[in-house]
């Protein structure tokens, strides 16, 4: 196993923090270590399987409390027919029942089914646009305490009147947060999860320095959710989406974005970026992170 500590991103207010030490399993602390697994892409084609496993295998030996996933744990089901999206589904259970811990679930762009129209599907399929994510794997957005922290899982996609997504927080999503945060306490440490970036230098990085980004790769309303988590105690947001590592420090919020378990959709490294995930450590109030390159090689057929 190689572990691979990389920071992308280095500005005037952007850092990565030493990973914490490990967490003790024995009950009597607070600190606890938890992985983040986006942009899986799991498909029967590109050796995926072959490479998930090999990425489970590691998680495992790492032994967290828990695995958070941070969207398009299948490679698509936005332009397929209902057959093949659930067999992908099927595909992401059998697979993650292999590993030790729970899993935890963030809605990505490509778990919504049917949604373009080259799909075939009709939006008056009863599991049509997320209700088959939701009836497969987790509700599109909920929250859930461990130990000391609270976590938050949001759907950042949505729905144009010509069926396609972009980034955004929708106003039901808006209402239960302010809620969710109100309950939590301004004590409490906070972790929000997202496919679609809240915040991101990715594209000036990846394109060129004036670059903006479009609306299908950011969170369009994504000042006035950042707002709303500044009034609380969040340490970090951890995004998707971009298959690129990053680590914004802004106003005292880490906004991780964490590369992904697929790389270039497993055909090999993006950006020079291995096949990877985040493990995130945490002590007290505080955290570091890792970015764990679990090994995976494009097998030469």
């Amino acid at each position: 196993m190689k572990v691979l500590y990389i920071l992308l991103l280095s500005v005037i207010f952007a850092s990565c923090e030493p990973a914490s030490t490990p967490p003790d399993k024995t009950g009597t602390s607070n600190d606890f270590s938890f992985v983040f697994l986006t942009d899986i892409h799991l498909t029967t084609e590109r050796h995926a399987l072959e490479g998930f496993m090999q990425a489970i295998d590691t998680i495992n030996e790492l032994n967290p409390d828990f695995v958070l996933t941070g969207g398009d744990n299948i490679m698509d089901a936005l332009a397929q027919n209902y057959e093949h999206s659930d067999s992908l589904y099927d595909l992401f259970a059998e697979a993650t029942e292999k590993l030790k811990m729970p899993v935890y679930s963030t809605l990505g762009n490509h778990e919504v089914f049917g949604l373009y129209e080259s799909s075939g599907v009709d939006p008056s399929h009863e599991e049509y646009g997320k209700k088959l994510y939701e009836n497969r794997i987790a509700k599109r957005f909920y929250s859930f305490d461990h130990k000391n922290w609270h976590f938050i899982v949001l759907d950042a996609i949505g729905f144009t009147e010509d069926r396609h997504y972009y980034g955004h927080i929708d106003d039901e999503q808006l209402e239960w947060l302010k809620n969710d945060l109100e309950k939590t306490g301004k004590e409490t440490p906070i972790v929000v999860s997202t496919h679609i970036p809240l915040l991101s230098i990715g594209e000036q990085v990846m394109s060129e320095p004036t670059a903006g980004f479009s609306p299908g790769s950011i969170v369009t309303n994504a000042n006035e959710v950042r707002q709303l988590l500044e009034q609380y105690n969040t340490k970090l947001v951890l995004q998707g989406h971009l298959h690129f590592l990053e680590d914004i420090n802004y106003k005292g919020i880490h906004y991780i974005t964490g590369g992904a378990v697929s790389a270039q959709w497993w055909q090999g490294p993006r950006l020079g970026m291995e096949e990877g995930f985040l493990k995130v450590d945490v002590s007290g109030k505080d955290f570091g992170w890792e970015y764990v390159d679990f090994g995976w090689e494009v097998p030469v057929d």
